[in-house]
């Protein structure tokens, strides 16, 4: 027990006794299947004025507004996931009744089509055959006698069975923008933990891991395609079985193939159906979707966004949003104008605007008042070397296991090799993880894999370096996203760091324009249709090459959440939130320490 403790305090985590700085990281929740707590949680109004009684947070009239309002749409919900079960049940009999019958017709179709046929090879007409066939349009373009057969199949079943259920008025979520460090995230949060047992489907997504699974599910649904197309041959049992000759069942079998290219025309509305639902198909309710940091950093983002997002408002669920811009304000550079209008029209319809407009960096504020832990060592000289080695050593004699490197799984279905790593603690050069072509994709899977971080020889940021910098940075962020404790070596204070060397400053905003990284010749919309994956994992273009002022804002949250995770309010919380001590392995893990 006594190793256990001593083990704690080595992190930085009070084991003795818990104090109230666990509530402000009991903010963070990231999934359900991080939620370990079955009880029900108490709104964000009361939270964050719990946590500003006890001193925790200081009062801000611009955080309580937003709090209010998260509140009151929590207190909607709770009537609204009553509509939308009830909605579902009846959206799967009309479902299951429109499938039903469009079979019925299908069938009637194929029974007409094989009466004729028999009939012609009754009379050995021949010749009366050879001149129906001869009447038959010959200029019509391949697909249009399906798809009119489609639409007319479709307008009856309208008539037959009734046009889709309506989806119950859903209330309007938040779109919440501000200032680096003014709360945005935290609030969110709030509001997200809040909804456990309240909602059937949610999930809180960062930008950077929102697009790699947007990506992910396409490439899927690609490759699925690619393989439905490869086995057009095989035709289905139920065809097979019926009762009609070999050429009236392949004509079936092509009207159910055309029916199911239609319906996957749009892959983003396919892909916005699974988001949030997953493989929970039995349980019917309404959906909510947290996310954090929305940006239009690129046309990919913007299109996937707009495909996704409006999908999602229009079948019903509720969207919360954090972002540093307000929604108009997102696409400065003019990009895909049409699309982002439309994404536009339909957030201003289902969201309400709500600005945090303090000017405090809340983040610094705590850490100021805090008695802060060194996890972050500078400049690059000897003792600061010498430090930063010995912190290393220290944690990893506390785990009493061996350093060793390995491999982990990326998404894409490739791998990434650990130099040197311990029981969740790894440790890198900056040029490993930023030097090299990857991504965000290497970054999450780093960030769930591994609760304590060790980075060396971090330089100070400049245009020489500039995509390194934004590598760096998205790596920021999905540590911060996923609670790990960050340790740094760096040539400069943090403050510093992306201020520019004698090289020239990081932001050079007359030289910036619309970048995106290419693979080859290739840019990312033509990887993404071959369904093609870059040497860095994810589909190339990927790391976003932002404008210059997006970028200035990326560069300020990151220097306010490196100094936050220094803070005892941060690294008290690794323990309870990451992804490492999460589910069944909790204790074990603990007990291994």
């Amino acid at each position: 027990m006594s190793r256990l403790i001593s083990s704690f305090r080595s992190l930085g985590f009070a084991a003795g006794r818990r104090t109230s700085c666990f509530r402000i990281n009991a903010l963070r929740i990231y999934s359900d299947h991080h939620q370990f707590s079955t009880s029900p949680n108490p709104g964000p109004l009361t939270q964050y004025k719990n946590l500003v009684k006890e001193g925790q947070l200081q009062f801000d009239p611009y955080q309580e507004k937003v709090a209010l309002e998260l509140d009151n749409l929590l207190q909607r919900l709770q009537q609204y996931e009553k509509e939308m079960q009830e909605y579902h049940v009846k959206l799967s009999n009309w479902e299951e009744n429109r499938e039903n019958e469009r079979r019925k017709l299908l069938l009637k179709e194929a029974k007409s089509k094989q009466q004729r046929t028999e009939s012609l090879d009754k009379s050995h007409n021949r010749f009366l055959g050879k001149w129906l066939d001869r009447k038959k349009p010959v200029n019509v373009e391949p697909g249009v006698g399906k798809w009119v057969s489609y639409l007319n199949r479709e307008r009856k079943l309208d008539s037959l069975v009734g046009k889709c259920p309506t989806v119950p008025q859903a209330p309007k979520g938040l779109y919440i923008y501000g200032n680096v460090g003014s709360g945005k995230t935290m609030l969110m949060d709030m509001f997200y933990n809040s909804t456990k047992g309240i909602v059937t489907h949610r999930r809180r997504f960062h930008f950077h891991e929102a697009m790699l699974e947007i990506n992910e599910r396409m490439h899927k649904l690609w490759k699925n395609q690619v393989k439905e197309k490869s086995m057009q041959s095989t035709i289905a049992n139920w065809i097979m079985n019926l009762p009609f000759d070999t050429k009236v069942k392949e004509w079936v079998a092509s009207e159910e193939s055309y029916k199911e290219e239609m319906q996957m025309k749009n892959i983003l509305p396919a892909v916005a159906d699974k988001f949030l639902v997953d493989q929970i198909i039995d349980q019917k309710g309404s959906c909510i979707l947290c996310f954090d940091e929305i940006q239009t950093v690129d046309v990919f983002a913007i299109v996937a966004l707009s495909g996704i997002i409006s999908r999602l408002l229009t079948t019903g669920t509720v969207l919360v949003a954090t972002s540093n811009r307000a929604p108009s304000d997102l696409n400065q550079d003019g990009m895909q104008w049409e699309i982002f209008l439309k994404l536009l029209d339909k957030m201003e319809q289902h969201c309400e605007t709500v600005l945090i407009g303090s000017e405090t960096d809340y983040r610094r504020l705590i850490s100021q008042r805090s008695i802060n832990r060194v996890t972050y060592f500078y400049p690059l000289n000897s003792i600061a070397t010498e430090k930063y080695e010995n912190m290393w050593n220290e944690i990893v004699q506390s785990y009493g296991q061996q350093v060793k490197s390995e491999t982990i799984s990326v998404m894409f279905g490739r791998k990434l090799e650990v130099p040197e790593s311990c029981n969740g603690v790894a440790k890198f050069t900056f040029e490993y993880l930023c030097g090299r072509p990857v991504g965000a994709a290497d970054y999450i899977a780093v960030a769930k894999n591994y609760h304590t971080v060790f980075i060396s020889d971090i330089p100070m940021m400049s245009m020489q370096i500039r995509d390194k910098a934004r590598r760096f940075i998205i790596l920021v962020d999905e540590l911060y996203n996923h609670h790990c404790c960050l340790y740094c070596s760096a040539a400069s204070s943090i403050d510093e760091l992306f201020q520019g060397t004698e090289e020239g400053t990081l932001f050079d905003l007359e030289s910036f324009q619309f970048e995106t990284e290419t693979e080859g010749s290739k840019l990312r919309r033509d990887v993404l249709a071959e369904g093609n994956i870059g040497s860095g994992g994810a589909p190339a273009g990927i790391i976003s090459m932002l404008s210059g002022k997006e970028e200035m804002f990326a560069f300020r949250r990151a220097v306010s959440r490196m100094i936050e995770m220094q803070t005892p309010f941060y690294q008290e919380g690794v323990r309870i939130y990451h992804p490492f001590f999460q589910g069944d392995n909790n204790i074990a893990n603990m007990l291994q320490v």
